[in-house]
Order: C-alpha cells, then sequence, then structure tokens
C-alpha cells in the first residue's frame, strides 16, 4: 500500500502524527495519476503544479503548529463544473473552450481554508447531462461505464488518483457513479452546501457533495463545505454540523423503511440480493426493520424530467441558440426538447414536487431511514444504450440509473449510497440511504455501521469483455406529460 491508498481519515491521521507528509501524500497521488490516468481518463486538468505548491505550504504550516483540521494537506480532486480562480472551467464541452474562472466557487473557497490540496479538475458529462461520462473508464472495468455525471470524481477516488472528491447532484450524479465505482457518495440535503460558481443544471435540483473511500471520510468533508452562502438563493441557515459517526456500531431503536414498490421493481436480481443482505445486517445491528410504500411512484421519473428539462434549456438559451453545433449530439438533443415542453408541464412537475416533499415527510415520521438499491443494476459495457428486463420491458440505460435517485433530488432530502457487495464480474453494488432534510448524520451513523461489521470487499478484478449491442435505441426524450 502507498499513501495513495490511504482513506482521508487514515492519511489525516497520519499527517497529525507527523507520520506521513502532506508532500509525501500528495506525490504519491500524482506519481498514481501519471501511471493510469491514460487508461481511466478522470481528470479533465491535472494541476500538479499547483498541487505540490499547496503540498509545501500545508506542511510548513502544520510543522509551525497551525493544522487547520482533517482536510489539511490532503489531495482532491473537483468536479468540472466547479470554479477555481485561474483555471478553465469546461464543463466536458466545446461550448466553454477558452473558459477562466474569474474567482473561486464557494466550495472550493472553503476547502482551501480548510488546508485541501486541488490536483486536478475531474471530468464530467457535458453539463452534467447525462449518467455516462463518456471521458473516463470505471475504475474496476476498463470495459464499463464510469457512470456520470460525477464519472471522473468517482473513478478518480476510486483508483487512488484523489484521496477525496466533489461531485453535483441533479439526477443522482454523485450516487450513481460512486456506486459503480465501489465508493462512497453523500447528496446532501438541498440548502445545505452552497453552489455560488457551480455550473448549473437544473437550479431546482442540484446538489453539491462529496465522493469518498468510506463513511468516515464523507462525515470528515462535509462539515468543511455546508453552511450559508448569501449568493446562492437555495442556501439555508443551519447549526454548525457534527456528522462524526458514532464510535460503535450499535443501530439500536433505528427505524429502517425498507421499500415493497418502486425501488425493487426491475432491478437486477444480484443487486436486490446484496441490498437485502446489506439491511439483514442493519437489523443485525439494532434497526428495526418497517415494509414501506413510495408515496407518488409513478409520477417520479416524470416529476424529475419535467423539473430538469426546461430548467437546463432555459439555462443554455443563449448558447443553444448561437452555437448548437459545439454540443454533443445527446446534450443538444435534450436542450432542444425542453424548448418543446409546454409551461403546463413544468407546472405541474412542481405541484408534483410540493406533493412529493410532503408525502416523503409523512413518510419518514414512522421510519428514520429508507434503505434501497442505489441503482438497479451494475456498471454496463461502453456503448450499451439500453438494458430489457426479464418481463420484456425495454429502459434506456440512462433511465435505468436516475430513476432510483431521482426521489431525492426532486424532494431535496439527504441521500448516502455506499457499496454493499459485488456481481459475479466483481463489479460494485451500492446500497442507498436517505433520510430527513438536515439528518445526514443518521445516514452517516448508519453507513458507518454497516461498513464496520460488513464482510471484507473482494479484491478488485477485471470483469470479462462484453461487446454493446448493436442497434440499441438512443438517449433522448422530447416530452414527458404529467397530465
Amino acid at each position: 500500500m502507498t499513501p495513495a491508498d490511504l482513506t482521508l481519515a487514515a492519511a489525516a491521521a497520519a499527517i497529525r502524527d507527523r507520520r506521513l507528509s502532506p508532500v509525501e501524500l500528495v506525490e504519491s497521488v500524482l506519481d498514481r495519476i501519471t501511471r493510469v490516468e491514460p487508461e481511466l481518463g478522470a481528470y479533465a486538468t491535472v494541476t500538479a503544479d499547483r498541487a505540490r505548491r499547496s503540498a509545501r505550504a500545508a506542511e510548513e504550516e502544520i510543522a509551525a503548529g497551525h493544522r487547520r483540521g482533517p482536510l489539511h494537506g490532503i489531495p482532491m480532486g473537483l468536479k468540472d463544473l466547479i470554479d477555481v480562480a485561474g483555471t478553465a472551467t469546461s464543463a466536458g464541452s466545446r461550448v466553454r473552450d477558452g473558459h477562466r474562472a474569474g474567482a473561486d466557487s464557494a466550495v472550493a473557497a472553503r476547502l482551501w481554508e480548510a488546508g485541501a490540496v486541488l490536483v486536478g479538475k475531474t471530468h464530467t458529462h457535458e453539463f452534467a447531462y447525462g449518467l455516462i461520462t463518456p471521458q473516463t473508464r470505471n475504475a474496476r472495468d476498463r470495459d464499463r461505464i464510469a457512470g456520470g455525471s460525477s464519472g471522473g470524481s468517482a473513478v478518480a477516488v476510486a483508483a487512488g488518483t484523489a484521496t477525496f472528491a466533489l461531485g453535483t447532484d441533479t439526477g443522482g450524479s454523485i450516487r450513481v457513479p460512486a456506486a459503480l465505482n465501489g465508493v462512497v457518495g453523500l447528496k446532501p440535503t438541498y440548502g445545505l452546501v452552497p453552489r455560488h460558481g457551480v455550473t448549473s443544471l437544473s437550479w431546482s435540483l442540484d446538489h453539491v457533495g462529496p465522493i469518498t473511500r468510506n463513511v468516515e471520510d464523507a462525515a470528515l468533508v462535509l462539515p468543511a463545505l455546508a453552511g450559508y452562502d448569501p449568493r446562492d438563493p437555495a442556501s439555508v441557515r443551519s447549526g454548525p454540523p457534527d456528522h462524526r459517526p458514532a464510535p460503535e456500531p450499535d443501530l439500536t431503536g433505528l427505524r429502517v423503511g425498507v421499500p415493497h414498490t418502486y425501488y425493487f421493481d426491475h432491478v437486477d436480481p444480484e443487486v436486490e440480493a446484496a441490498v437485502r443482505a446489506a439491511v439483514d445486517r442493519l437489523r443485525d445491528l439494532g434497526a428495526r426493520l418497517t415494509e414501506v410504500g413510495v408515496p407518488l411512484a409513478r409520477y417520479i421519473q416524470a416529476t424529475q424530467w419535467g423539473l430538469m428539462v426546461p430548467e437546463a434549456t432555459a439555462y443554455h438559451a443563449r448558447t443553444l441558440r448561437d452555437t448548437p453545433d459545439r454540443y454533443a449530439e445527446d446534450v443538444r438533443v435534450l436542450l432542444e426538447a425542453g424548448e418543446l415542453m409546454p409551461a403546463g408541464d413544468h407546472l405541474r412537475a412542481q405541484r408534483a414536487r410540493t406533493l412529493m416533499r410532503r408525502e416523503w415527510a409523512r413518510l419518514l415520521t414512522e421510519v428514520d431511514v429508507i434503505a434501497a438499491p442505489t441503482v438497479p443494476l451494475t456498471a454496463v459495457p461502453a456503448g450499451r444504450e439500453s438494458v430489457t428486463w426479464p418481463d420484456g420491458t425495454a429502459e434506456a440505460v440512462s433511465d435505468a440509473y436516475v430513476r432510483l435517485c431521482a426521489p431525492a433530488d426532486i424532494t431535496g432530502f439527504p441521500a448516502l449510497t455506499l457499496p454493499v457487495g459485488h456481481d459475479h464480474a466483481g463489479l460494485p453494488i451500492g446500497m442507498q440511504l436517505i433520510g430527513r432534510p438536515f439528518e445526514e448524520a443518521t445516514l452517516l451513523r448508519t453507513g458507518h455501521a454497516y461498513e464496520r461489521t460488513a464482510p471484507a470487499a473482494r479484491p478488485r478484478e477485471q470483469a470479462p469483455r462484453e461487446q454493446a449491442p448493436p442497434g440499441a435505441t438512443a438517449f433522448h426524450h422530447a416530452r414527458r406529460s404529467l397530465a
């Protein structure tokens, strides 16, 4: 094991105890980037010189007795939607050629204050409008997708080319790639982490959050990000966050809701088996399991697209008109579809979201946490665009990946994904925990308890090669009626 393989908590403890220097840690990560990045494609930009300067500065500060906290001297990546002054924010698009951010985003500034070290900007699906991240390959199997849109961030963390990273989540874009690459992803409550300086996909659905190697690390990153910022209209005032997991894996008294509808419909049997086994482990740790229904399940996907599509199109109205040829085809089709969506559909989606928030809040008075699969299937081969379920139902891969993540984005409730097993090909499977607004601590406590008592993960392995099927259906949505 090299320093690049350490978890954030382990690296922070070693730096604190003077057993590891930030310079050693950052050099180990940069060396890993040099060796594996050509194959993985996690980074849009590697900021090696900046990282070395920051690491030396952190080492000097810590030696002088001015340690800022657990993130001081820790190398990390930022999704290429997040502004860093003087650095490109390309958003994965030719539309942004030549762009340089004039100022730091709110989250970047907070991470500098905490002493974190930027090693690079990670790839995103163009403008975060997709669940694939085509520039990047899965950390476990190079022939499979990384997931998206925060695919670069998830792969960097999984491959040891960042100790932690930030992503954004509008329809699952933190949780999907985290699940597909076997790492932890946290989508905080809407408004808890400010989005100023972060390129928007859909302003009423966008969230920023951490991707880490384990739950404890997510609990260390979140306090550095959370807090009110008047520049983000959705930002909320909240007390000082304390998200440290309990020292003992005891879940006595925790009420865990297990959906009997929606979350286990059209799910790969291996995914279902792994998640149900993980839920049983929560019960063994003292949690009380209760079957629950999913409110307004039939409207979830229509509501997600009814909100996201017109908001994304509005954001891109000028460049879509002036330079449509600079967008990738899949994204341009979605943006053009937004121009066809009637205002009535968008209004119905907003009303549906209000009802969903109310009903999910009611559900979460009966249980403390909902446990379910993060995504219904593991990472598919690159190029595959559809999946056919045993009952003959065909589904676009992107629809399948967004389907189980959408409710937490629509409601704005916090959600955590953590790895709970592998399929027959050695590909990671994720379990999703959803909780009440601003109760990230409950999710982190639950996930950490599972993590500390779960069987050791299988070694990383390459899955067999599999060819994508010819003639797959293109990913597009012209209009989804909410009537």
